[in-house]
């Protein structure tokens, strides 16, 4: 079998005009970006408005192992399987980190022949995106330095700077430094965070914003620091918002790019589930659903933390209705929480399973298993999931998109097709954003994770008061947490009983529109591995990629 890379490299991609033209766009709907990629105009929204959006399909999965259950690749092989069932299908997804990349899971493109492209420049620097957001949030944290630095009119604490700086790299020696160090001409001392790009609130506003009107007001509202009195401190105070959106003024603008079998894609916006909402642009799923009838979209990690986030966060914002859920199990992930390798490691492990559905349930969308098959897993494997979901009433379908692109994910489709048509959806929400902070955060830890309990430290019930003085209070919730366990401890696998879910701390994110708990030892600044993956990528003597 080919590597993905090589398969990249030898299918057919073509014109970037062809496939603005079957997505239903014309010239003056788009910016080219060399021969593969463009740039959809959000001038766009305005003649989509009084279309009729067509069926919004989200992709899930069980809590993952770290090297991923292959959520990327099934919902690209099922936009490929849709088109070969004759329907009009888009999809979208995030676009890639350098942090991840570089460091241990590589790259989100998907695989084998369920895969988009151009695959090297999506996964490396694509159209800029990622450097847009990065340069936007940094001129931000520079603009807070120069004002204390030029006398400080606004009395800010330097203590109280809240807002980080950020690079799309994972390196953990940057969590927490010091700078302006070196004298008075170098700015006033003071601690400072690092996060990673994925993990800006820049990055999440970029995401949720409906238009640029929306994007400055969300800017303008960031919260940077606070005074000596406990008064915060915005973007738009700092008169930063003007420069911040020029910056992102092309990074607002869907990439539309397509999958090997040459279904138009949308690959636009990438914040991690784990640290932040995890889904794709709003903006892109709002054009996509309008230009096609099946709209296939992902969210990260498990159903717990994208899927609840996409849920309460994203269709909450943009007033979307979910039609379908797929929920991606494989074989070697029930034996990851089974804990063991064998059958009856299969069967233990359905249990994580089990309440990934459950959480589906709660907002009353149909949900279909599809169980991505790996090469080595076995017949008797398969029917032990496929005898599960059946005696549950759900429905299921092994899915081989990886090595055979489209065509190993058609009975998903005809299934989904007739999941869709006859159980309607009757999507709610979780919680209503009037509860308290605590009672928003109570309902997802022990109806999405299963947690007794919900303890707070010193820290964050000082965060909870702040955020009821400052009227945020209302907002919704995005909670950070580990993805591999359904606790805050990711060595509690399968599915855990008893436990409490411990919020150290609680970020304001009050220009995206919600409030972050931080949870266990989650960090917003990954670490690189023992044997980071980009050991092995280099070029060639031709200048070509290797190891990607």
């Amino acid at each position: 079998m080919k590597s993905d890379l090589e398969i990249a490299r030898t299918s057919t991609i073509l014109p970037i005009e062809d496939i603005a033209a079957k997505a239903g766009l014309t010239p003056d709907d788009y910016i080219g970006w060399g021969e593969h990629k463009a740039k959809v105009r959000l001038t766009i929204l305005p003649k989509l408005a009084t279309k009729k959006p067509g069926k919004l399909i989200l992709v899930t999965t069980m809590n993952p192992t770290p090297a991923g259950e292959g959520k990327t690749t099934v919902t690209i092989g099922l936009a490929q399987a849709l088109q070969h069932l004759g329907k009009k299908t888009m999809l979208a997804i995030r676009e890639p980190s350098l942090g991840p990349i570089m460091g241990k899971k590589g790259g989100a493109t998907g695989g084998g022949y369920a895969q988009v492209l151009p695959m090297e420049d999506i996964n490396l620097h694509f159209t800029g995106d990622m450097h847009a957001i990065t340069s936007a949030h940094n001129l931000l944290a520079s603009l807070v330095d120069n004002h204390i630095h030029y006398g400080n009119s606004f009395h800010i604490d330097p203590r109280y700077i809240v807002w980080p700086r950020v690079m799309d790299i994972s390196d953990r020696a940057l969590r927490n430094t010091v700078i302006g160090l070196g004298g008075p001409s170098d700015g006033v001392p003071h601690e400072v965070e690092f996060a990673i790009t994925p993990a800006s609130e820049v990055m999440a506003i970029l995401c949720l914003a409906k238009d640029l009107r929306d994007l400055k007001q969300r800017l303008g509202r960031i919260i940077v620091a606070y005074t000596y009195t406990n008064t915060p401190i915005t973007a738009a105070e700092l008169s930063a918002v003007g420069a911040m959106s020029v910056l992102l003024k092309d990074a607002i603008m869907p990439n539309l790019v397509q999958t090997i079998e040459g279904v138009p894609a949308f690959v636009h916006g990438g914040p991690f589930a784990n640290i932040a909402h995890g889904t794709n642009s709003l903006l892109a799923t709002t054009i996509g659903l309008k230009l096609s009838d099946y709209f296939v979209t992902e969210a990260g990690f498990g159903s717990e933390l994208g899927a609840e986030k996409f849920f309460d966060i994203v269709c909450r914002i943009g007033k979307l209705r979910p039609d379908a859920v797929v929920l991606v199990a494989s074989i070697r992930c029930l034996k990851h929480h089974g804990g063991g390798t064998g059958i009856n490691a299969v069967k233990a492990g359905l249990v994580n399973l089990e309440k990934h559905l459950e959480n589906i349930a709660c907002f009353r969308v149909p949900v279909i298993v599809a169980i991505n098959r790996f090469l080595d897993d076995t017949d008797e494997e398969i029917d032990v999931v496929e005898t599960y979901c059946k005696s549950k009433g759900i429905p299921v379908a092994p899915v081989e998109v990886w090595d055979k692109g489209g065509e190993g994910g058609v009975e998903l489709a005809g299934k989904l097709i007739s999941l869709i048509y006859n159980t309607p959806s009757h999507f709610r929400m979780l919680y209503n954003t009037s509860l308290s902070i605590k009672e928003k955060i109570d309902i997802i830890a022990t109806k999405m994770y299963g947690a007794d309990r919900v303890i707070y430290t010193v820290a964050g019930e000082s965060d909870i008061k702040l955020a009821e003085d400052l009227g945020l209070d209302r907002l919704p919730i995005c909670i950070a947490k580990t993805p591999y366990s359904l606790s805050d401890d990711p060595a509690l696998l399968g599915r855990p009983t008893g436990f409490k879910i411990t919020i150290r701390e609680i970020k304001f994110s009050a220009g995206a529109g919600f409030l972050v708990p931080m949870t266990g030892k989650i960090t917003t600044m990954p670490g690189l591995p023992p044997t980071p993956h980009s050991a092995k990528i280099t070029l060639d003597g031709k200048g070509n990629i290797k190891g990607l």
